[in-house]
């Protein structure tokens, strides 16, 4: 058995068993995947995956051990490279962050730039998307460090440490009836129509959740996965705005609207980052977590990932 079969197993778990995609992710040819795993079926003595013609369709009880091992051999294989890329190039390499717009867009800028001053060999790639799709990237490694509020703390392959915490809150345009209250409250809101986040993102669950226990029910004239558009349509009148309240920061803030503080109303939202168990954390990784937050420190992130801990509350 070798490594190459191991990847055209997992590769093919993760395209789904299609071994037509698993060979264009691999850039290698379809009878030679198909060959390779039933060679490895052979030298095991057990179906990896069950078939129906030259057709996988499901993977089978010894298959589901098989991938488990195979998940272990090959995160210890990126390990030992990312050991040797460690000590090879002590500040060169690549910092793969996997996160969320709104934390891409207003986080994230300040530490990248500070990590950029302090290791400039360090290439930085930035990938976006859902909670749900942060994980996922960090799941399958695609992203070494995971930033997101939502979802990472559902991962038992994952460990998740509280970063920083924050409130939403409500942006209109100047002039709105909402700015004579000074406190406004659920049943002043639930007067508009609301503009905010897909229930997915930015502690939306925590919005809808509070209308919920008072028994109110909002119209949601638009849901969207960033704040830019979020502010955009409220400054156009589609309605009361709810964003995070980084996106309203005095050196962030766009004209034409005006932010009113929501904590009151909704509650203080956690932000978290991730990482993948088990996975070798470069030098200039640690110290990204670090500018991420001071409550990150090298030593409890590496005594953590020594530990296989999970998460850690804020």
């Amino acid at each position: 058995m070798n490594l190459h079969q191991f990847r055209f197993v997992q590769e093919a778990v993760r395209r789904k068993l299609n071994l037509t995609e698993t060979a264009k992710a691999l850039h290698t040819s379809q009878p030679g995947i198909s060959k390779a795993i039933l060679e490895l079926e052979e030298e095991l003595g057990v179906d990896i995956f069950a078939r129906h013609g030259k057709r996988l369709r499901r993977v089978t009880e010894p298959g589901e051990q098989v991938l488990r091992s195979v998940e272990i051999i090959m995160r210890e294989v990126n390990n030992l490279k990312r050991i040797g890329e460690q000590f090879s190039a002590q500040d060169a390499g690549t910092l793969s962050i996997a996160t969320t717009h709104t934390q891409a867009r207003y986080v994230l800028p300040q530490p990248v730039a500070q990590l950029r001053h302090r290791h400039p060999k360090v290439q930085v790639e930035l990938h976006q998307g859902t909670p749900d799709q942060v994980a996922r990237m960090l799941i399958d490694e695609t992203a070494v460090i995971g930033l997101a509020t939502e979802a990472l703390d559902r991962h038992d392959e994952l460990i998740t440490l509280p970063c920083y915490e924050w409130s939403h809150v409500i942006v209109v345009p100047p002039g709105h009836p909402l700015l004579e209250l000074q406190r406004p409250s659920l049943e002043d809101l639930v007067r508009f129509p609301l503009v905010s986040y897909h229930p997915t993102v930015a502690g939306r669950s925590r919005i809808d959740a509070a209308f919920e226990r008072c028994g109110l029910r909002p119209t949601i004239a638009l849901e969207a996965l960033d704040s830019d558009v979020i502010k955009t349509y409220t400054r156009v009148g589609l309605g009361v705005g709810i964003v995070a309240e980084m996106a309203m920061r005095e050196d962030t803030a766009d004209q034409g609207l005006v932010a009113l503080p929501a904590g009151h109303l909704f509650g203080t939202n956690v932000s978290r980052i991730a990482f993948r168990k088990g996975v070798y954390l470069r030098q200039f990784v640690l110290t990204f977590a670090s500018l991420l937050s001071d409550r990150l420190s090298p030593e409890l992130i590496r005594r953590l990932m020594a530990g296989g801990a999970g998460d850690l509350e804020p």
